[in-house]
């Protein structure tokens, strides 16, 4: 127990002199995806993987500051670079304002609402298992961090849950085959699932600049475009992430402690793709294919 939070403390000092990674510029590696990977899931008792659960979060989400603070770090000055100005339509005004609300949203426990979205989400992962309740020991084999998942959600927001509920609604096969490590050969420490999850829709937030009145940055601008055109392209673009993230996760051979290094070269390669001047639906960019 002494030896892995050392280990854990070790590698966060490891990751905060390691922003920036160098990403492969071929567009084609997010189009042509190996199909013959071999399959290997190791699974890990419930006690492992909320030990390794917990030293992840609080790596990664157990400070908000801290992970701004992060991400601001590693990319102000790739955004400042491609600082743009332009007009919204009224229907991009409108749909970057709803989702500008959806931001500001934090998760409540007492709310009926966000209490069902959570309990959908489980019924979507593990359909054939029920339930026990909200605070159950069972959240820890989806990669939360305790018993209660709402503790987890403070990083992020309702958002979080919503992307989450999205993906597991919209692309079945994708979540699952995410979910439960079905491809690819795995690490003995994998990232957990919902935890990843929430940091990939904070990523996101911060990468398109929607705490500003308006996206500032190319890739921001962009995407307001791309909302533009289909309401749930914030969402949809989630669900690319994920992928991208995971595609990322099995190239780079990367263990549980290599998540922020894989997080941003995902966020690069993200920008990259919202920077192309081809793209004008969300289903233009070129990682849409992993879904």
């Amino acid at each position: 127990m002494l030896f892995m939070f050392s280990l854990c403390h070790h590698s966060l000092l490891k990751d905060a002199s390691k922003l920036e990674m160098q990403v492969d510029e071929d567009e084609i590696y997010w189009r042509h995806r190996k199909e013959d990977e071999e399959l290997e899931w190791t699974p890990n008792s419930t006690h492992l993987i909320s030990q390794l659960t917990q030293c992840f979060t609080n790596a990664m989400v157990g400070s908000r500051s801290w992970i701004g603070g992060l991400f601001h770090r590693t990319s102000t000055k790739r955004n400042n670079d491609k600082f743009v100005d332009y007009p919204l339509s009224p229907v991009e005004e409108e749909r970057l304002q709803r989702l500008q609300e959806r931001v500001q949203v934090p998760y409540d426990d007492t709310r009926p609402e966000h209490q069902e979205a959570l309990r959908a989400l489980w019924v979507c992962s593990f359909p054939n298992v029920s339930l026990e309740g909200l605070i159950s020991d069972q959240w820890k084999d989806m990669g939360w961090q305790g018993p209660n998942p709402s503790t987890d959600f403070r990083g992020c927001g309702f958002i979080s849950l919503e992307n989450l509920l999205f993906f597991a609604r919209k692309y079945p096969a994708s979540f699952h085959r995410l979910l439960l490590k079905k491809e690819g050969i795995r690490a003995t420490w994998e990232y957990p699932f919902a935890v990843a999850g929430i940091n990939i829709s904070y990523m996101l937030i911060q990468m398109l600049d929607l705490d500003s009145e308006k996206p500032r940055c190319l890739p921001g601008a962009n995407f307001v475009k791309l909302l533009g055109e289909n309401e749930e392209a914030f969402d949809i673009l989630y669900c690319i992430s994920f992928e991208m993230m995971d595609a990322q996760w099995l190239a780079m051979h990367a263990s549980y402690m290599d998540f922020n290094d894989v997080l941003n070269a995902t966020r690069i390669q993200l920008e990259r793709e919202l920077s192309l001047e081809d793209i004008n639906r969300i289903q233009d960019l070129p990682a849409f294919n992993l879904l």
